[in-house]
């Protein structure tokens, strides 16, 4: 999979798999700005306030996450976890922006989205402090 010159190809794959998603919910909000009339804040509506608060949270957590697949990938971290914490983030960012976005919300959709998004910040940190600390096995 690694291309000529190709530093990290599998963080570099996922992070172009979620900046479509970055955008569709940056124009989201854009949009609903529009819509209400909004320049700054939300002005107390309540579809702004979601969409705001969907497009934060993959702001918050996404690129966080991709930094620390980047330190794995730069460390030789394998290629499996590597894969599992960016499908891990992948799903996660998927299904929260899809059931949060939601106006009748359901709570397991959210959940099972923070458990993956979290379990991919888990595989990532986790194997960086492994080969930082421990080197390869």
């Amino acid at each position: 999979m690694q291309g000529k010159g190709s530093i990290m190809p599998i963080t570099a794959l996922f992070a172009g798999l979620l900046a479509p998603l970055y955008i569709l919910l940056a124009l989201r909000v854009i949009a609903a700005r529009r819509s209400a009339r909004v320049s700054l804040g939300d002005g107390g509506d309540k579809d702004l306030a979601r969409r705001m608060r969907v497009h934060a949270n993959f702001a918050e957590n996404a690129p966080f996450t991709l930094v620390l697949m980047g330190l794995a990938e730069s460390l030789h971290a394998s290629s499996t976890g590597l894969y599992a914490a960016g499908a891990c983030l992948l799903a996660g960012r998927l299904l929260h922006a899809y059931g949060v976005s939601q106006s009748d919300e359901t709570f397991a959709i959210r959940t099972v989205a923070i458990i993956l998004t979290l379990s991919a910040i888990a595989i990532a940190a986790t194997t960086c402090l492994r080969l930082t600390i421990w080197g390869r096995p």
